[in-house]
């Protein structure tokens, strides 16, 4: 049986889900990217997500790739 993946979702859901599930809070937006940052133990974690209507799976991937969450995680709260 196949896990259930990322979903395709629009740029603003994901920044909402970032800034209210895992800490992230919008530093500033330059056209469509909206850059994002959480400061931890390591350091300041930052992501630019495009708000775009859908996201396509590669991008998000990225996206939380740079934020360092988990795509497992993520998933739970889409």
């Amino acid at each position: 049986m196949k896990l259930p993946g990322l979903k395709k979702i629009s740029g603003k859901e994901c920044v909402k889900i970032l800034c209210n599930k895992f800490g992230f809070s919008v530093v500033r937006q330059k056209g469509s990217h909206i850059v994002l940052s959480k400061e931890t133990s390591q350091g300041v974690v930052g992501t630019v997500v495009p708000n775009h209507k859908e996201l396509k799976i590669g991008t998000l991937k990225n996206v939380l790739e740079l934020a360092k969450v988990k795509q497992e995680l993520f998933i739970e709260y889409q």
